[in-house]
C-alpha cells in the first residue's frame, strides 16, 4: 500500500485545483494520505477536506512555527477534538524546530509537552517536526512517552535515527532523498532497517529533485520518490510498497482500521 504519510492538501497552493491534485495522487497508485494540521485556524479546514476523501485522513497539532500566534486556550480546543472525532489519527504536525529561531523556545517546549501530554491522555501518535532539534525532541520523548509515531523529514545521525527506533518511531523519508548531494539522508534511507521507514512528501513543500524550484510538489510525486528508495536499497519496487505502507499503518494504528474499512467498502 502506497502511503503519504505527510501531505499539507489543505495549503492555499492547492486552492484552485485540490480535488484533480488529489485524483492525480489516486490514479498514480496512492491509497492513503495523512494530512496534518499546525494551527487552531486550520483544524476544521484539515477535518472537513478528510470527510471529503476516504483516502485522506487527518491529524491535529499545533506546529512549532506557529506558536507565537497561539494561545492556552487552543490546548483546550484540541483535547476537546482528540475526544470528538475518533477519525483523527494522530497529534500533529508537533515538535521542535530551531532553524527558524530559537527566541521562542520555551514556548515551543510548551506546545510540544503539552500536546505529548495530549497524545498520552488519548492514547495516540505523534506526526513531528525535528529541525535542529531532535536530541531537545528525544529528551522530552522519554519524559513523556507516546505510542509512537513518525519522525517527520528525517534529517538526523544514525545514532539519533537509532534512539528514534528505539522509542517506537518511524522515521520520514521524501523529496529529500531524491537529491545526489543529499548524501547523509540517503546513506541512511540505504541502510536503516526497512521497518523503520515511512515514506511522505510534504507537499507543497521539499519538492523532490526532477522539481527543484521550478514546480508545485504534490502527492502523486510519491510514485517516483518511493522509486527512488527502491533503486538506493536495492530492492524490488513493490515489496517497499508493501512494506512501507505496513510500517505506517504501524506507526498510525487508525490508518491502518481505516485503510481496512476502505477496502470493505469497495
Amino acid at each position: 500500500m502506497l502511503i503519504d504519510t505527510h501531505c499539507h492538501l489543505d495549503a492555499a497552493e492547492f486552492d484552485a485545483d485540490r480535488d484533480a491534485v488529489l485524483q492525480v495522487a489516486l490514479d498514480a497508485g496512492l491509497q492513503a494520505i495523512v494530512m496534518p494540521a499546525v494551527e487552531r485556524r486550520n483544524f476544521e479546514h484539515v477535518m472537513n477536506l478528510a470527510k471529503q476523501s476516504p483516502q485522506v485522513h487527518f491529524a491535529l497539532g499545533i506546529h512549532p512555527m506557529y506558536v507565537d500566534g497561539a494561545h492556552p486556550s487552543d490546548l483546550i480546543l484540541l483535547a476537546q477534538l482528540l475526544e470528538s472525532q475518533p477519525d483523527c489519527v494522530a497529534v500533529g504536525e508537533i515538535g521542535l524546530d530551531y532553524f527558524v529561531t530559537r527566541v521562542n523556545k520555551e514556548t515551543q517546549e510548551y506546545f510540544f509537552t503539552e500536546q505529548l501530554k495530549l497524545a498520552q491522555r488519548f492514547d495516540l501518535p505523534v506526526i513531528l517536526h525535528v529541525r535542529h532539534a531532535i536530541d531537545d525532541i528525544l529528551k522530552y520523548l522519554r519524559k513523556f512517552p507516546v505510542c509512537g509515531g513518525i519522525a517527520h523529514a528525517f534529517n538526523g545521525s544514525r545514532q539519533q535515527a537509532e534512539e528514534f527506533i528505539k522509542l517506537g518511531f518511524k522515521l520520514g523519508f521524501g523529496g529529500a532523498m531524491t537529491y545526489p548531494r543529499a548524501r547523509k539522508i540517503r546513506e541512511l534511507a540505504a541502510t536503516l532497517p526497512i521497518e523503520s521507514i515511512v515514506l511522505e512528501t510534504d507537499a507543497p513543500d521539499i519538492p523532490p529533485a526532477w522539481l527543484g524550484n521550478k514546480g508545485r510538489n504534490t502527492p502523486s510525486e510519491l510514485k517516483q520518490i518511493v522509486q527512488v528508495l527502491a533503486e538506493l536499497r536495492a530492492e524490488n519496487l513493490q515489496q517497499l510498497i508493501d512494506k512501507t505502507g505496513k510500517n505506517a499503518q504501524q506507526a498510525i494504528p487508525k490508518l491502518a482500521d481505516l485503510c481496512t474499512s476502505l477496502k470493505v467498502i469497495h
